[in-house]
């Protein structure tokens, strides 16, 4: 995730990135897993909207989440750019204060891909693609070079969070 180099922008949707969303556990406040139903054959995009389940294997927690059951009630959150799964509104276990505000991902994935884009020194983008698109939909603190040692800190402790599964190793972000 250095400082050098460019990043080639490939319009990618959030949506992209919700394979699998670690959560905080509504059971033992440990880390969970919100991820597609097991045999769904969805990727990228479409696997938000497949059926989910969540899974916390410290304390054995499960839920199951279904579009037609379920809805989206919490999807509006997430656009908001609240940090919670859109499908369970657990809050994200991926959170940190940073430039005076909360910096959160999905999962290591989301991580590196906005590690890669921040440490850039050339940003590029393809012509047409999503309005929507992830990267350019970023807020401009994090865009902001002033930002970037900074956001680059906190990504890197989202990195070393991702390997935490215990609530009391999770530091609050209140």
């Amino acid at each position: 995730m250095g400082g050098v180099g460019r990043h080639f922008d490939e319009r990618r949707h959030l949506l992209g990135f919700t394979e699998r969303i670690l959560v905080v556990c509504a059971g033992c406040g440990g880390r969970a897993v919100s991820s597609r139903w097991p045999g769904t054959e969805a990727a990228g995009t479409w696997a938000a909207h497949e059926p989910r389940r969540l899974a916390c294997a410290r304390c054995a927690v499960m839920g199951e989440w279904d579009k037609e059951r379920d809805g989206t009630r919490h999807w509006g959150r997430m656009w908001g750019n609240a940090p919670v799964d859109m499908h369970f509104g657990r809050p994200l276990w991926l959170q940190t204060r940073c430039a005076g505000r909360v910096l959160w991902a999905l999962n290591l994935a989301h991580v590196e891909e906005l590690g890669a884009f921040v440490g850039a020194r050339l940003r590029e983008h393809g012509a047409g693609g999503s309005t929507t698109a992830m990267l350019a939909s970023l807020p401009g603190w994090m865009k902001a070079a002033g930002n970037r040692d900074s956001v680059l800190k906190g990504l890197e402790r989202l990195r070393a969070l991702a390997e935490v599964t215990a609530p009391e190793g999770r530091p609050s972000v209140g």
